[in-house]
């Protein structure tokens, strides 16, 4: 993976079965059987675990009828090809520049990313996101409703808007405020934020923008990085979907980290997206998401 020498050693679950076995499907959705409680979707990620840590966290995962056994886990040769997938409408939140959220929409507008932006929302009516999003004809919800501005929403009017959109995934980028509960429910494990940081190092309250960088430079890390997250109703403490890291100079200043942080942001965004409206996000029982490589859906990164 570009950028990420630390970060994309890639793991795959090995068995002497299959690998004597080459007529494996390229595509495979996973059923999770009557007694596993995971929530099984085709994935791809960018987190790293060992073969062991898979396969025992696989032992339940099986398809509709039995033919390939991979580890403990089941795979039927009939039936089993990914079936068509249907494009994602996706809803991105921003309170600044945006450029998160342009990076994506050129990549939907390019074909790479599976999906399209129906929606923006934002805290603040005139930020530059905003303004991308109007001139490029997406429609724009204000969020929250404030003292000073009646035509914001409430947060079940928000989530009725969203869900009049048929919104599949909401995408935060750049999003100051913290997520109402009532969207985390509509949208569980649904919800992905990009944060400027190798969490769960400097993230929280009050870590947002230059303040990270300064934070990260101050306490002498040797290196930074972002991280992609789904939300909680929490700052910052969701599961790890994604990181990448890049290296802090000596004499980095938090402008210098910052930009190089934020080259890494757009494309691991648009990565991770791909995946997700790829259906390649698989939760492990143990509640860590994976994604799974598009070559090999043996594979994560």
């Amino acid at each position: 993976m570009e950028g990420g020498g630390l970060s994309s050693r890639l793991y795959s679950i090995s068995n002497p079965t299959v690998a004597a076995n080459r007529a494996l499907p390229k595509f495979l959705t996973l059923h999770p059987s009557k007694s596993s409680s995971l929530l099984c979707s085709p994935n791809y990620a960018f987190q790293s675990f060992p073969p062991r840590v898979l396969n025992a966290s696989f032992n339940r995962f099986q398809c509709v009828n039995t033919a390939e056994v991979l580890g403990s886990a089941v795979f039927h040769q009939e039936d089993c090809n990914k079936p068509e997938v249907k494009r994602k409408k996706l809803a991105v939140f921003v309170s600044g520049g945006g450029s998160n959220f342009k990076s994506i929409h050129h990549a939907c507008l390019q074909g790479s990313i599976h999906g399209d932006i129906v929606s923006v929302v934002t805290n603040k009516h005139g930020c530059g996101g905003a303004e991308y999003a109007r001139s490029n004809k997406i429609p724009v919800l204000l969020f929250p409703r404030t003292k000073d501005d009646c035509g914001g929403l409430s947060s079940i009017d928000l989530v009725t808007a969203l869900r009049d959109l048929e919104v599949d995934f909401v995408l935060l980028a750049g999003y100051l405020k913290l997520i109402p509960s009532e969207l985390i429910r509509t949208f569980p494990k649904c919800i992905l934020n990009i944060h400027p940081a190798l969490l769960p190092a400097f993230g929280g309250k009050g870590y947002y923008g230059m303040n990270v960088h300064k934070a990260v430079i101050a306490s002498g890390a040797r290196y930074s990085g972002p991280t992609i997250h789904f939300v909680d109703e929490h700052f910052d403490t969701g599961r790890i979907l994604a990181q990448r890291v890049v290296p802090v100079l000596v004499n980095d200043t938090p402008e210098e980290l910052a930009a190089r942080v934020l080259r890494e942001e757009h494309g691991l965004y648009v990565e991770v997206i791909t995946a997700l409206c790829e259906e390649r996000i698989i939760w492990r029982e143990d509640g860590v998401p994976l994604i799974q490589s598009r070559e090999n859906p043996n594979e994560y990164i």
